[in-house]
């Protein structure tokens, strides 16, 4: 027999490049073969070494090894995967399959995989007979061909279903097929189970990194754009979930220990409901508000599919007694979804790379921090923090707050603020303190209202989430001291390190401080439209006050940089004058390269057409212009030439005439010598000719002459 990898530890996974398959072929790629059969008594032992299963051995022998097919043929090989096929069913697969020990068919994600599913168990039980160890085929199915399932006890409908009402199972009908996979997957391991075993394993709906169902409401939140994330239905019905890891890790029990169940739910321990699940997520990522709207508005949506929607409507309850008596499993959230949403969210954010970005613009006024600072928010999809506009947004959102209360009474109101996390009196101490400080300060505010309006901006979610722009605050050391200072649990590290604590949360990662000289800022000024100088302090009274405050503000030894760098954030200087661009569109682009990719999502698809649909208008105006160009080009061109040409004819002709006079000068001599000497002879000669006529003319005159 010809040498191949060790027995036994060779697993196939199809899809590797999906959501299930990289996250569980990348968890069993590392995980040591039989590592799950420890005995109970030493599980105590392994807990102290957190996560142990997933590191990887010194010895690579003692691992799973990960082969599969590939969901798009253009996709790069995982780097866990020691190989990958891209084959459809036939004897090619089916050699591939023979090689491993262990095959895993995930039909969770992508319908289309049913078929192949089954026609790789069929295949391989056909061939039993030549199997020289025995091999274990996986079926990952899913909890929705439970979904129209009715109860076992009817006196106790909430009674949870367990691996031993499986036969009972009814379908949702949009899964008929993944049931039908199911019932011939169990079928074909009882011909034979020494040689050829099988499982199928109903998974509950996976979330964890990329989030798989659940990524349409992570993603709505994320984005912030509605203030209300959405419930369908009524919400109370009970969606049985489990942590992708979680699943992997029951993947791996199932390759250890070769159960002879044939049917295990994975499951986590939870009995949460779709309103719950929404309003964490909401709470812990968007807005905090969720509306319950009709199933039938949910296929308004382009992003969330019916797929999709079959699976958050599931009711169903479940627990699973293999799991609990007869697994090892190292949870990661075997509590489920809810208790564990800070490390859920984490791993969210890390897996789709969406890592808020915060720069901070510092410079003297009328240099360009605001347009330079908008333009920024554009490209990145940033939220730009200017103080006015925060203080406005601030006092018209603790107004709401209070108004909601006035109307609503007093015991409603207070209700609705705790479900919310927003505290009526808290808001409304709040906004009197503000009203009562621009009343004495003349409309301004001091500095402990703004770090507080600005500190509780930067908190928001959606700058917790996209990131922000600050322009131009803060402007002193004191300020940034106090807008970006840690908690008081961090004060004490803070006196212990010589480098000040930050909150890390909201600080700025990039600092950009615009320079340029005062005889530069007052042209610019000076020469702006008085439209745009309206309102403003760049006209010539308050310019040069607001001018001299800055300098004043940010000496070597006051400005606000050097906060900035004793935190290490070392602040890039860019010199505005060197660039003679009055729209900043070179800085932007100095910047944005420093920076680096957006860490979002990206262009939706309707804004990915928009800016098709701009390209393709400015590259026909391109072509039109460029066309419209060549051709005067051409028409320039041809009037040169026919201006040359004409020019040429005429110094031609006078050419000609000028010769015809040289030769005219030229012949006179001849024409006077001719009319004195030969003429005159000549013409009594043919005088002659003329009276007597002779036959041959020429020789007469000829004999005349002579």
């Amino acid at each position: 027999m010809a040498a191949g990898p060790a027995q036994g530890r060779r697993i196939f996974l199809n899809h590797l490049d999906s959501y299930c398959g990289r996250t569980i072929g990348e968890y069993l790629s590392s995980c040591v073969v039989g590592a799950s059969l420890a005995k109970e008594e030493e599980e105590e032992e392994e807990d102290e070494e957190e996560e142990e299963a997933v590191e990887v051995p010194s010895n690579p022998e003692e691992v799973y090894e990960i082969v599969g097919t590939l969901s798009k043929p253009g996709s790069t090989k995982p780097r866990f995967a020691q190989e990958t096929y891209a084959v459809s069913p036939g004897d090619e697969l089916l050699n591939h399959l023979l090689a491993c020990e262990v095959v895993l068919y995930n039909i969770t994600e992508d319908a289309d995989q049913i078929e192949e599913a089954t026609w790789a168990a069929s295949a391989l039980h056909k061939e039993i007979e030549n199997f020289a160890r025995p091999k274990l085929f996986i079926l990952i199915s899913t909890i929705m061909t439970w979904a129209n399932t009715k109860p076992s006890d009817p006196e106790n409908p909430e009674a949870p279903f367990t691996e031993e009402d499986y036969r009972k199972r009814k379908s949702h009908p949009n899964f008929m097929d993944h049931i039908n996979a199911e019932k011939l997957i169990v079928k074909l391991g009882k011909t034979n189970p020494n040689k050829f075993s099988t499982c199928v394993v109903a998974s509950g709906h996976q979330y964890g990194a990329e989030e798989g169902v659940f990524h349409y409401l992570f993603k709505m939140c994320w984005l912030s754009e509605t203030p209300e994330i959405p419930v369908f239905g009524d919400g109370k019905n009970f969606i049985p979930t489990i942590h992708i890891l979680d699943l992997a890790a029951v993947l791996q029990n199932v390759a250890d220990h070769r159960p002879e169940v044939q049917y295990i739910l994975a499951v986590d321990t939870s009995k949460h409901t779709l309103e719950e699940l929404v309003k964490c997520i909401s709470k812990n990522v968007g807005p905090g508000n969720i509306q319950k709207i009709p199933k039938e508005d949910a296929f308004l949506s382009k992003d969330l599919t019916q797929l999709h929607l079959d699976m958050l409507l599931v009711n169903l309850q479940m627990e699973s007694n293999v799991l609990k008596d007869a697994f090892n499993i190292n949870w990661v959230a075997e509590t489920g979804l809810i208790e564990n949403i800070e490390q859920v969210v984490k791993e969210y954010k890390q897996s789709r790379g969406l890592q808020p970005l915060k720069v901070y613009i510092h410079g003297p006024p009328a240099v360009g921090k605001s347009t330079i600072a908008q333009e920024l928010c554009k490209h990145y999809r940033l939220h730009y923090i200017k103080i006015d506009d925060v203080i406005s947004e601030k006092i018209a959102h603790l107004e709401k707050i209070v108004a909601k209360e006035q109307d609503t009474g007093v015991e409603e109101g207070e209700d609705e603020v705790e479900e919310q996390g927003e505290n009526v009196e808290a808001a409304l101490e709040l906004l009197d303190g503000i009203k009562e400080n621009m009343e004495l300060n003349q409309g301004r505010l001091d500095d402990q209202f703004i770090v507080t309006i600005v500190k509780d901006k930067l908190k928001s979610m959606p700058c917790k989430n996209q990131g922000y722009v600050l322009d131009g605050f803060p402007e002193t050391y004191s300020q940034a001291m106090e807008l970006f200072s840690a908690e008081d649990d961090d004060e004490e590290e803070e006196i212990k390190s010589k480098i000040p604590r930050c909150h890390k949360i909201i600080t700025p990662e990039f600092v950009f401080s615009l320079t340029a000289s005062d005889e530069f800022l007052i042209n610019r000024v000076t020469n702006l439209p008085e439209s745009v100088v309206a309102g403003t302090h760049y006209t010539q009274d308050k310019f040069p006050p607001s001018l001299k405050l800055f300098r004043d503000s940010n000496t070597d030894d006051t400005t606000v940089l050097n906060y900035f760098d004793e935190l290490e954030i070392h602040p890039q200087f860019i010199d505005v004058p060197i660039y003679e661009d009055p729209e900043n569109r070179f800085i932007v682009q100095k910047i944005i390269k420093e920076i680096g990719e957006p860490r979002n999502y990206g262009l939706t698809d309707e804004e990915k057409e928009i800016l098709e649909r701009k390209a393709a208008e400015e590259r026909l105006a391109k072509e039109a212009q460029e066309k419209a160009e060549q051709e005067r080009k051409e028409a320039e061109e041809h009037a040169e030439r026919m201006a040359r040409l004409e020019e040429w004819n005429k110094q031609l002709e006078e050419v000609k005439r000028q010769e015809q006079e040289l030769l005219e000068a030229q012949s006179i001599p001849l024409r006077n010598y001719l009319m004195k000497n030969v003429m005159p002879t000549l013409m009594q000669g043919i005088n002659e000719c003329c009276r007597i006529r002779p036959e041959d003319p020429v020789n007469f005159l000829v004999c005349l002459k002579m």
